[in-house]
């Protein structure tokens, strides 16, 4: 009973944290330059990081033959993603921003298939295609509405998220071994102290025009959103299995759009709503695993 409490607090956890990170983003951004944003989220984040790493005795450095991927991480797991995430999030709205971070099960499971030679069930192929279909349809129905700016935007978001979902993948394969802690905490201090050396370069920030509920926001990012919802995800992950755990990037899109509409009043079309609606229908067929043969094996024998 309690191991199912835990499993269930920490699933509303997760889908709380990454449902209100786009609209804890742009809260943050009325008032706070988003590269300082970013800066602030990474630095004060990687303090905790650090301090957890001392409590627990866990290494800051990744072992002496692997180091070269901890500035990897630093670069195209933290930093460049998150430069990217920042242009997009600028031009395209967060309803749809949260729905193309929902396809990182689809781009995990992809490149697995491509990369590591993972099986890919008939039906979580059909999957596959379906979600890619409908994210197309959705992503043209946003550009069209936009401009130029918006195709930037939307090209951004994708390559953030595919460059998370490659490291993932990677870490996961060959760097399963390496604690959670360690592989968060040094690449955090080094992309908020690279981002607000760069905000200090171009956006110039004044505390002073910083207004509380902006303050606010950036620690909740950092904290509540940042270490907490990582830190719960990956415990979740040992806890449930892949497909339990992936069924978050089902939930979190839904709770960003009821909250788009109830703080700011903003509704999508129902059009679009059932598009949405479709995509996420495809990505629980693609993280489900389903196997035909076993299945079809199951019918027969249920029959006699």
């Amino acid at each position: 009973m309690i191991r199912k409490t835990i499993i269930l607090l920490l699933f509303i956890i997760v889908s709380i944290t990454w449902g209100t990170t786009f609209i804890a983003i742009r809260i943050a951004s009325d008032t706070i330059p988003p590269l300082c944003i970013t800066g602030m989220r990474f630095l004060l984040a990687s303090f905790f990081l650090i301090f957890l790493c001392f409590y627990t005795k866990t290494p800051l450095l990744f072992p002496s033959n692997k180091k070269i991927f901890q500035l990897i991480i630093c670069i195209f797991y933290f930093s460049l993603p998150f430069l990217l995430i920042l242009y997009g999030g600028r031009y395209v709205n967060s309803t749809i921003a949260s729905v193309i971070f929902a396809i990182m099960p689809i781009i995990v499971l992809f490149l697995s298939f491509i990369f590591f030679n993972k099986k890919l069930y008939f039906f979580q192929f059909i999957g596959l295609v379906l979600a890619i279909i409908f994210l197309s349809i959705i992503l043209f129905k946003e550009i069209e509405l936009g401009d130029e700016k918006t195709i930037k935007g939307v090209i951004a978001l994708l390559l953030a998220m595919t460059s998370h979902a490659i490291i993932y993948l990677y870490s996961k394969e060959k760097y399963s071994n390496i604690s959670i802690l360690t592989f968060n905490a040094l690449p955090s201090l080094l992309s908020g102290l690279f981002f607000l050396v760069i905000s200090n370069i171009l956006e110039h920030p004044k505390f002073d025009n910083f207004s509380n509920i902006s303050i606010l926001a950036t620690f909740y990012l950092s904290y509540f959103s940042g270490v907490f919802g990582i830190l719960s995800y990956f415990y979740l992950q040992k806890k449930v299995s892949a497909f339990q755990a992936s069924t978050i990037f089902f939930i979190f899109p839904i709770i960003n759009l009821m909250l788009e509409e109830f703080v700011w009043g903003n509704s999508i079309g129902i059009d679009q709503l059932q598009l949405i609606v479709f995509l996420m229908s495809s990505i629980l067929i693609t993280i489900f695993p389903f196997d035909l043969k076993n299945f079809m094996r199951f019918i027969k024998n249920f029959k006699k």
